[in-house]
């Protein structure tokens, strides 16, 4: 008599239990809808409430100072330097001030809460427009910001390009994102997906979806909380990755990826002294991926102070 193999012993208790066995010969057991399987994990509870990180409370004091949380100076200064640079190759003496930049992206905002459907320069009719585009900006300057908008110097480009698909506008968008993982602390549930966003350029990374309203376009990676929508992660799929392992999935190479700055790290911009014999230690967090560490056998106390 030979002993049971674990297929044997489920199918004697197949009565009792019924499961199903994937492709790489896990067990899963049926369960009902809505049957408790027990308590939640320690890892999996939350002990924090969601909301905005305490960098955000200290700077959110309006409309205005709520976008640059997000869409900080040094990037709008970035992007007039850039957007100067591309209009002096044609015109000597053009120039773009940073209120007038952020004058062009609020009108882009507008039109996308406003409508969607109607002709961007239709915004400025006098009959079914928006009297805020009429006296925010004429409809001819705002053209000509949106000829020469540029995220990056064409001086350097192509060195930029050997190392980076996504040079273009690299450099803004990890910007944006290290500022939308240091103004919020997702809830409990955060949600992966893949978003295709429509575009006319040409560029190695295009991708055709059938399925899209829109088959052409740059498709991004994102996470997002699930309660406020609120984007915590992003990414743009650049084509093959030779960084991720062999042995790893796309679907869990993304996850982990997008989920990394939430795995058991410290706040942003927060401070933790640790102390061992006659040292000191002061950790900073000052970007999601990497702090600052200051060892010292000198200083048996540290203080912090605010932002400046």
């Amino acid at each position: 008599m030979t002993a049971a193999t674990p297929l044997d012993a489920l199918s004697t208790s197949h009565v009792l239990r019924q499961c199903e066995q994937a492709k790489d010969g896990t067990l899963w057991e049926v369960i009902q809808p809505g049957a408790q399987s027990g308590r939640a994990q320690s890892q999996n509870v939350l002990t924090e409430s969601a909301g905005p990180t305490a960098h955000a409370k200290r700077n959110v004091e309006d409309a205005v100072s709520t976008f640059l949380c997000l869409d900080d100076r040094r990037m709008l200064h970035h992007i007039r330097d850039c957007t100067v640079a591309e209009a002096r190759s044609v015109e000597e003496r053009w120039d773009l001030s940073v209120a007038e930049l952020k004058a062009s992206i609020s009108l882009l905002y507008l039109r996308g809460a406003y409508s969607k459907n109607l002709e961007m320069e239709s915004l400025w009719s006098e009959d079914w427009g928006l009297p805020f585009f009429r006296t925010t900006m004429p409809r001819s300057r705002f053209r000509e910001i949106m000829r020469y908008l540029r995220f990056d110097k064409k001086s350097d480009r192509c060195a930029r390009l050997c190392t980076d698909k996504f040079a273009l506008f690299s450099d803004v968008w990890s910007g944006f994102i290290d500022n939308c993982i240091a103004c919020y602390k997702p809830g409990a549930y955060i949600t992966v997906d893949e978003q295709l966003f429509p575009t006319k350029a040409r560029c190695r990374f295009i991708q055709y979806m059938a399925n899209k309203p829109n088959k052409f376009g740059i498709k991004f990676w994102l996470a997002a909380d699930v309660d406020t929508k609120y984007l915590l992660n992003g990414f743009p799929y650049l084509g093959k990755d030779e960084a991720r392992p062999a042995h790893q999935r796309l679907g869990e190479s993304v996850v982990l990826r997008l989920l990394e700055p939430y795995q058991q790290r410290e706040e942003l911009f927060s401070t933790k002294v640790l102390k061992h014999d006659h040292a000191t230690l002061t950790v900073y967090q000052g970007k999601p991926r990497k702090n600052v560490a200051l060892l010292s056998t000198m200083h048996p106390s540290v203080t912090t102070g605010g932002d400046k």
